[in-house]
């Protein structure tokens, strides 16, 4: 098989490529087009490991990721996330390479939400605020850009010192303005696009901060809270990867929308569509300027397939990697 490191996934997976080719992909999983079961997940003392296979007959891909998510893992210097994809032949069942997965679990999400902006957010959207500043806080910022004509990034997070520290090491050479925020009102007062990047246990998009027109987008993951408020669903058109995956149950489904839905703020049907369903064409998107859009994901394994068929072929391409036998 053909092993390939962090640093031959970092050099060979394309943001670019990744979003455009995410966007045919979601079409074909909402259309029943993909094999994909839901995820399987293990609970452990501190966090969790996940287990995400799938086939893509379009790409003939056949592959599986193993995932663990652990948000206690910063005082360590490690991610929170940490991943291996497994990629097999689809004739044969043979192994034809293992990667790293946490670059690409890191960039494929942030493709996911430009992929959505690209979608749902106003043409003319160029301040963005990134809320968190962890590893999906720095892709989510390089992942926008490429997508709304961003002239301004915003930087809230916990910690006054780590948002002043992202906002002075990103786009330093893009001509983009970034400030660090002090608070959440001046941080959402004007902004056009919010992504939440955090493990928060209390809601970091709250609903009275919305303003007309924004486009939010959540993939933050915890068991014991949620990044947007039930305010914040209730006023929004909600997009999600899929609805059975969205409203799946604790610990690996959104909270953010479970909650309201249990609550009785909103009914199943308050999501308005599947992103794949608006690539197709089958729903509409934003029918107004001001009006305010969501993205809920929550990560699926159509997506990781996608990345790691893109690293594979341009591994083969450059003869990056290296064969080993198991």
């Amino acid at each position: 098989m053909l092993l390939l490191s962090r640093r031959d996934v970092e050099s060979l997976l394309d943001l670019d490529r990744l979003i455009d080719a995410l966007g045919p992909a979601m079409a074909d999983l909402s259309a029943g087009r993909v094999s994909m079961p839901q995820r399987i997940v293990t609970l452990a003392q501190k966090g969790l490991l996940a287990a995400m296979p799938v086939y893509m007959d379009s790409k003939q891909a056949l592959a599986a990721k193993l995932v663990t998510v652990f948000p206690d893992n910063e005082p360590l210097h490690l991610p929170s996330h940490q991943a291996v994809i497994l990629v097999f032949d689809t004739r044969t069942g043979s192994l034809r390479a293992m990667m790293d997965g946490t670059w690409i679990t890191a960039l494929r999400t942030a493709a996911g939400s430009a992929l959505s902006a690209r979608l749902l957010a106003r043409k003319d959207a160029h301040v963005l605020l990134i809320v968190g500043t962890g590893v999906q806080a720095r892709s989510h910022a390089r992942a926008m850009t490429r997508v709304r004509p961003v002239r301004e990034v915003r930087v809230l997070g916990r910690s006054p010192q780590k948002a002043e520290q992202l906002a002075a090491e990103i786009f330093v050479e893009q001509g983009i303005r970034t400030i660090a925020c002090s608070g959440p009102e001046p941080a959402f007062d004007g902004a056009d696009i919010v992504c939440a990047t955090t493990h928060a246990t209390e809601p970091v998009v709250k609903g009275a901060w919305l303003r007309p027109g924004m486009h939010v987008t959540s993939v933050g993951l915890s068991p014991d809270g949620c990044e947007v408020d039930a305010d914040a669903v209730v006023k929004s058109l909600v997009v999600v990867e899929t609805r059975e995956a969205a409203l799946a149950s604790d610990p690996d489904g959104a909270n953010d929308l479970n909650w309201p839905i249990r609550d009785g703020l909103i009914g199943k049907d308050h999501i308005h569509a599947e992103i794949g369903e608006l690539v197709s064409g089958a729903k509409t998107g934003r029918t107004s300027a001001d009006q305010i859009t969501l993205y809920k994901s929550v990560g699926v394994a159509v997506q990781d397939a996608v990345a790691a068929h893109l690293v594979l072929e341009a591994a083969e391409k450059q003869g990056a990697g290296r064969v080993v036998e198991i």
